[in-house]
């Protein structure tokens, strides 16, 4: 026997389940933009999954201000977003340089006062033993994927507290849970940034500003080239693939746009996985 209080908690219920589908049925609209009037900034934006995720970015109406050292390919990103309707602004920095990241700060207070969105996706990979590492290569690795996600993150919090909304996302590694020979400063920079991504999860949280990984496993990119050409690793990596193929740049950019999405707003503090089931074996 069902008692009076429950058929009115299962009532209510029910119109809360309801509520969500209406939201859910939105949520696959083609062409929203519910980015408009939002401003993004991606590191490492000049190629590959840093394209990727700044074009997925301004296809939802967003203002993405791009940021690497080369201004050429940062100009045919800034084409593809535009052309994917955003709004793109270039703003060439070399982002282990703290006077650079100063500078991308005051170009970004100046033409916009605040910003919403970070991508801290710069980085760099350098595979050999580790007896064969030189102290300066080391300094490099971490320069370019830990200390650049760092003073990335420190000069644009400022501008994204006060807004009720944020979200700051790192492009962390399957490398950062697994491994592989050769890969001691790449594993140990990648995992460096989960441990950002824990703390300031639990820093920013009072802001609303959700902070969150995502692990790409072997995608096509400019990155993973060598491998993609050497037919031995390139077989070798595929075998490892549950799924058999490359990772396609489009996912990760899906995936981003996806953690920036009002209902992503309780997931934080987390890293996702993207890898062709690759982790799972």
């Amino acid at each position: 026997m069902v008692s009076h209080n429950n058929g009115k908690a299962q009532s209510l219920y029910t119109g809360y389940l309801l509520k969500c589908c209406e939201k859910e049925i939105g949520f696959v609209s083609a062409g929203e933009q519910f980015l408009a009037g939002k401003v993004a900034v991606v590191t490492g934006a000049s190629k590959g999954l840093g394209r990727a995720m700044a074009v997925a970015l301004g296809s939802a109406g967003a203002a993405v201000v791009l940021t690497s050292r080369n201004v050429e390919q940062l100009t045919e990103t800034a084409t593809q977003v535009n052309a994917a309707g955003g709004q793109a602004v270039v703003q060439a920095a070399d982002l282990t340089v703290e006077q650079d990241v100063h500078a991308l700060g005051a170009a970004i207070r100046e033409r916009f006062g605040s910003m919403h969105i970070l991508i801290n996706n710069a980085g760099v990979n350098l595979r050999k033993p580790v007896t064969d590492f030189t102290l300066d290569e080391w300094h490099y690795v971490m320069n370019s994927n830990v200390t650049s996600a760092f003073l990335a993150t420190r000069e644009c919090v400022p501008m994204m507290k006060g807004n009720g909304y944020g979200r700051i996302l790192f492009m962390t590694s399957i490398m950062s849970h697994v491994s592989l020979p050769e890969r001691t400063a790449y594993s140990a920079s990648k995992c460096a940034l989960l441990g950002m991504v824990k703390a300031l999860a639990l820093e920013l949280a009072p802001e609303a500003i959700t902070v969150n990984g995502i692990s790409p496993g072997p995608f096509a990119t400019e990155m993973n080239t060598p491998l993609m050409q050497d037919e031995a690793k390139n077989r070798q990596f595929l075998s490892s693939i549950p799924l058999g193929q490359w990772g396609e740049p489009k996912d990760i950019g899906q995936l981003a746009l996806y953690l920036c999405r009002p209902e992503s707003n309780f997931i934080t503090g987390t890293d996702l996985l993207i890898d062709g089931g690759w982790t799972a074996r």
